[in-house]
């Protein structure tokens, strides 16, 4: 819902620093030339093609043009930028192929690594482990992507780049208002549509208002299909744990199995969700130095089943799903921002505060597809008098999560003049997060006896009753916990013009963050257990259950590190980090940069620190799940041109870069050692070679092109000894980025009568083959798979151990598991848009999905058996807006 002038001066932006460009010219008037935005990568407002740094920048027209609405619309387009989850609001990304396997969503609220991308919305840091804010894409002035380490100046979470999504503020250049409605019909699928619409008032000389609402129901297209045991549904468990889990039942073939049932739950189309909101903007000109600009931003997203399907049950949106499942996220973010002048300083105040609340109820039903004591929470074998009393019941599981969270930043910045020969960028910021969580798991069958209390008997802990807790006896495992994240940090950018043309740059940043992790899970006392291993007292780690010898023992041979922790189990860390470029302007139209940066992301306390595998066989023997994660840098070297060629009518950025990962973070579940639970652990060093490139060309005054691609060679280059024969091999790529990925699109503009303006817009993407997460596990899945439900997913696996040491699973004919991945196959989207504008509305028909390609953007295998994520089939749709004046 943003203004429509639209004519031939208009370029793409597409994942390039080129910009829909909107002119008001007419091909009678002037030539079109590829114009430029102002961004502000730098923390200062400067021409995107004089910034030394690489540079993605869509502007709000450009976004209304690609149908830019929610999280996954952000990075289409952006070959370099790549996103992993289960949903909306439910995804996690990652830039030029840094990436590593993120804790699944069940728990990614207690156990999740710190993001490697930073997001922001203006001028708050909205990132939070493994659920990105998910915020819908109305009134945006442009969204910013900077590729590489950006932790100089934007912080912890900006190891491998930043995303920035900037809002429109409001003006004061009088009324204007607009809106915007689409609606679509997806194949196979429900209805969508959507309004939204904008308010802009000038109340007096210095004071304005700026009001943006939306509301957008997204239909769903998968369907929840009846479970039919032996005909490719789901069969139960009973022979899986006999066969994958070692064997706990006397005679597995014989014992009678209940199958989950979900008859009152099959439902067409049930993956709906529903973005609703409202911002409210006010700026207010103090005097002629100093403005004030405060922002409210409020959001609903709801969400129903889930969106990924169940290869084994044929074709791309069935699955089985005996739960009634939701999502339901909801935040409050208020941003405020003072800036003004002293002297010959530029003053800039800017804070925030958000609150986050998310309800989930997912289905855990999958969870006794695996595990070592899997039969345990459905079997009555460990009371069953002789073998022919054993027996299974019904496996249908849930979860249910209860978190809060809330963040409030402040930043204190100063620049000086732009005009200087030298400039000096500096300031302190502070960060405060505080995530509350309760995690409610239904895991037993509480028909059985053994499970009947197991609810009420809980850990004493903050937050939990150890008299009988508040939880229904349904219950039978319970995450209370909350982690808090305190972060200071002193920044500062110098530069200095060596010559007219050549410019030097030196940043650094230190920091200080405080990790606080407290709370109790059903069986562990995490905040005891952390403050045991801050103090290292002998009782205190004899009352946690662990082994003051072996622990000690333990952490001096270096198996353990506990320097991080203080008595009260808080961990700190402090570093300083540094960025160095040279850039050179080697013509009026060319930019050549070359640039040194530093990245990191903070280490992550584990709930479950310290304990021992439970399945002490092949390469988990003596292993001991680490206290912490340890810091992971990323040190990145580029190379990088930004030129405008053939008077203007070509532009062609392209970045060259070669980064290494250091003590890469990672986040593991083994299905073997059950009493792991989730944790992160650092799985060694990588490395990440890549060329990122984009070229807008004007081939007539009528005719724009675009084109963007990016090129990644990725691999481990060392691993840690403690995850030897567990994790990847050296040499094995990082998951989730392809190879290759690019794009081309087009914009044709002509002429019509009475004033008006038609245009075709055409769009191909191409994504390549991705590797899934970093555990080798995809042949014990595959295996689950085909016992569960009689057949195997189709889904391809690359192997790259010939023998998955990690693990004692063996298959039918007694062989050890070979180690794989899944590789999510590579997939080609087009699109094309028909539409007809002046200066105050626009109508347009468009075609998402044109040859209805059904892509693998995830394959989630946390509940033992792989459902694989896919994007939306063919999308027929009309998009109209008016704009007022």
């Amino acid at each position: 819902m943003l203004k429509s002038k639209i004519s031939i001066a208009v370029v793409a932006a597409l994942a390039s620093s080129a910009i829909y460009a909107q002119e008001p010219v007419t091909p009678k008037k002037a030539k079109a030339s590829i114009e430029t935005i102002e961004v502000t990568a730098t923390k200062r407002s400067e021409s995107i093609q004089d910034v030394p740094v690489s540079v993605t920048a869509l502007d709000g027209d450009a976004l209304e043009s690609l149908g830019i609405d929610s999280f996954n619309d952000y990075v289409e387009f952006l070959p370099s930028v790549t996103f992993q989850g289960t949903g909306p609001g439910q995804n996690e990304i990652y830039i030029r192929g840094a990436a590593t396997t993120q804790t699944n969503i069940s728990v990614s609220s207690v156990q999740a690594l710190q993001p490697s991308v930073a997001l922001y919305l203006d001028e708050q840091p909205i990132s939070m482990q493994g659920r990105n804010l998910d915020v819908f894409a109305t009134d945006m002035e442009r969204i910013e992507v900077l590729p590489g380490p950006q932790g100089t100046l934007f912080g912890a979470s900006s190891q491998s780049g930043t995303v920035r999504l900037i809002t429109k503020k409001p003006d004061h250049f009088g009324f204007s208002a607009g809106i915007d409605t689409d609606f679509s019909a997806t194949k196979g699928g429900e209805n969508s549509n959507s309004v939204e619409a904008f308010f802009n008032f000038t109340l007096t000389d210095d004071l304005a208002v700026r009001v943006a609402a939306y509301n957008a129901k997204q239909g769903g297209w998968i369907d929840n299909v009846l479970n039919v045991p032996g005909e490719g549904g789901f069969i139960g468990s009973a022979v899986v744990i006999d066969r994958i889990s070692g064997g706990v039942l006397s005679d597995p073939e014989n014992t009678p199995v209940v199958s989950p049932k979900n008859d009152s739950l099959v439902e067409d189309d049930f993956n709906d969700a529903i973005y609703s909101g409202a911002r409210f903007g006010l700026s207010y000109i103090i005097n002629d130095d100093w403005k004030l600009v405060v922002q409210h931003t409020q959001q609903t997203l709801e969400t129903e089943g889930v969106f990924s399907y169940d290869p084994n049950l044929g074709g791309t949106t069935s699955t089985n799903r005996f739960t009634p499942e939701d999502n339901d996220d909801e935040f409050g973010l208020t941003t405020w921002t003072l800036e003004g002048r002293l002297d010959k300083l530029d003053i800039v105040y800017t804070g925030g505060y958000l609150n986050r609340d998310i309800t989930s109820t997912i289905d855990y039903t999958g969870y006794t597809n695996g595990g070592l004591f899997s039969a345990y929470y459905v079997c009555n074998h460990y009371e069953a008098a002789t073998p022919a009393d054993e027996r299974c019941l019904d496996p249908t599981k849930f979860y249910k999560e209860e978190t809060e969270t809330s963040r409030t930043t402040h930043e204190l910045r100063m620049n000086t003049d732009l005009e200087n020969e030298w400039r000096i960028t500096a300031g302190i910021f502070y960060d405060e997060q505080d995530v509350n969580t309760i995690g409610l798991f239904n895991i037993a069958n509480t028909e059985l006896g053994f499970f009947t209390d197991l609810g009420r008997t809980t850990v004493g802990s903050e937050g939990l009753n150890s008299n009988g807790g508040p939880f229904p006896s349904e219950i039978s495992f319970v995450n209370d916990v909350s982690h808090g994240i305190d972060q200071l940090a002193v920044f500062g950018q110098f530069e200095y013009d060596i010559t007219d043309t050549l410019t030097a740059t030196l940043g650094a940043r230190w920091y200080q963050i405080d990790d606080i992790y407290k709370g109790s899970t059903t069986t562990v006392d995490v905040s005891r257990r952390l403050r045991a291993f801050g103090t290292l007292d002998p009782t205190e780690l004899a009352a946690v259950g662990l082994d003051p010898v072996a622990v000690n023992a333990a952490i001096d041979s270096g198996q353990l590190e506990v320097d991080l922790l203080d008595d009260n189990g808080v961990l700190t860390v402090d570093d300083t980090i540094l960025k160095f470029s040279l850039d050179w302007k080697a013509t009026d139209d060319v930019l050549l940069f070359a640039t040194y940066s530093e990245g990191f992301r903070p280490p992550v306390t584990n709930r479950v620190g310290g304990g021992l595998a439970t399945n002490q066989q092949g390469a988990f023997t003596d292993f001991r799940i680490p206290v912490y994660s340890l810091t992971d840098t990323l040190d990145n070297y580029e190379i990088g041109m930004k030129g405008d060629f053939l008077d203007g009518i070509l532009r062609v950025n392209a970045t060259a870069f070669y980064s290494e990962i250091t003590d890469l973070q990672t986040s593991r579940f083994d299905p073997t050692n059950i009493s792991f639970l989730v944790f992160t652990d650092n799985v060694g060093d990588a490395e990440i070679t890549g060329l990122d490139a984009d070229i807008t060309w004007l081939a007539t005054d009528s005719l724009i092109v675009d084109a963007a691609f990016s090129i990644l060679d990725t691999e481990l280059t060392s691993i840690n000894p403690e995850l030897e024969g567990i994790a990847l091999p050296v040499g094995a790529e990082l998951p989730y980025s392809a190879s290759f990925s690019g794009n081309i699109r087009a914009r044709y503009f002509y002429e019509l009568s009475n004033g008006l303006t038609g245009y075709i817009n055409g769009s191909i993407s191409y994504t390549g083959d991705r590797l899934a997460g970093m555990n080798m596990d995809a042949y014990v899945i595959e295996d689950a798979t085909q016992l569960v439900y009689g057949t195997g997913s189709g889904l391809p696996i690359q192997q790259e151990a010939a023998v998955y040491e990690g693990v004692t699973y063996t298959d039918t004919n007694g062989d050890t598991f070979r180690g794989g991945r899944y590789v999510q196959e590579s997939y080609t989207i087009a699109n094309v848009a028909f539409g007809i504008t002046n200066d105050e509305w626009k109508a347009e028909l468009y075609i998402d999905n044109l040859f209805d390609e059904s892509a693998v953007l995830y394959i989630d295998t946390q509940q033992f058996t792989p459902k694989v994520v896919s994007n939306r089939p063919r999308t027929i749709g009309m998009r109209l807006s008016y704009d007022f004046f």
